[in-house]
């Protein structure tokens, strides 16, 4: 089967955040995502990881004010500085935490911005934080999120269009990643879809749809789904990111022993 990570930021809320390690290793998991690391200074989460024998397997770049509502500024052209900034106070997490991908989130284009001024911002963003984090060994990830349920106006809400960010860029380390919950709901036809993007595919994340709860919650075959990311020899995580529908420990029941 792949291997699982959990997302904390999603995963584990009955406890405080810093104990949600212990509870994913508990459980079985090797590998742990979440949104932010920005909140917590670096030894606690490297003393979370280790002393858990966990892996820090991604986190975002700083995406603007999330508590305001904000998903990223990636494709604002007024805020590349703050952008830049955001890239090198992600270096210095990832280093600490030995994290090797980070995940770009475009954000939401104002309705009074035009497509091309936004195009053209993204792009040059995801080039220049690209050549930064090459020179650490570091991936950058770019997720489609989709703009029906959760995100109305992301500017990146299918894998086409970070397909064409991808090509458009032209750096050896721009991954997609690809959400199963976000790419349900946006184009369907999972399988096949993932079989044909796997050489760019850097990351997965998964919940059911509708709902975003637990596999077994929704219309997604996840026992087919996970048998097929097998058989293609992914060799990247795949992570759990998605609501339980009661407490995390009885929404497991889709881990393998």
């Amino acid at each position: 089967m792949p291997r699982f990570a959990a997302n904390l930021s999603m995963l584990f809320t009955e406890v405080p955040f810093t104990e949600r390690f212990a509870k994913a290793a508990e459980a079985g998991f090797t590998g742990v995502e979440y949104l932010f690391p920005y909140a917590w200074p670096k030894e606690v989460l490297i003393s979370a990881l280790q002393d858990n024998a966990l892996t820090q397997v991604l986190f975002n770049l700083p995406a603007g004010d999330w508590d305001a509502g904000e998903r990223g500024i990636a494709c604002l052209p007024e805020r590349v500085d703050e952008f830049r900034d955001g890239v090198y106070q992600a270096i210095e997490y990832a280093r600490a935490l030995g994290c090797k991908r980070v995940n770009c989130l475009a954000g939401l284009k104002p309705v009074d911005l035009d497509e091309e001024t936004a195009w053209q911002t993204l792009v040059a963003n995801v080039a220049w934080a690209a050549d930064k984090l090459v020179d650490e060994d570091i991936t950058l990830c770019l997720e489609a999120i989709n703009s029906r349920v959760d995100m109305p106006r992301f500017f990146l809400d299918t894998s086409d269009k970070v397909m064409a960010l991808i090509e458009e860029v032209d750096a050896d380390n721009l991954r997609l990643q690809y959400d199963i919950y976000h790419m349900q709901i946006m184009q369907g036809d999972l399988v096949r879809s993932m079989e044909c993007l796997l050489p760019w595919i850097g990351h997965i994340q998964f919940a059911d749809n509708p709902g975003r709860h637990e596999p077994g919650t929704g219309e997604i075959n996840f026992s087919n789904v996970f048998s097929a990311i097998d058989k293609m020899d992914y060799d990247g995580w795949v992570s759990a990111e998605y609501l339980p529908s009661g407490v995390t420990a009885e929404s497991l029941h889709w881990l393998p022993a």
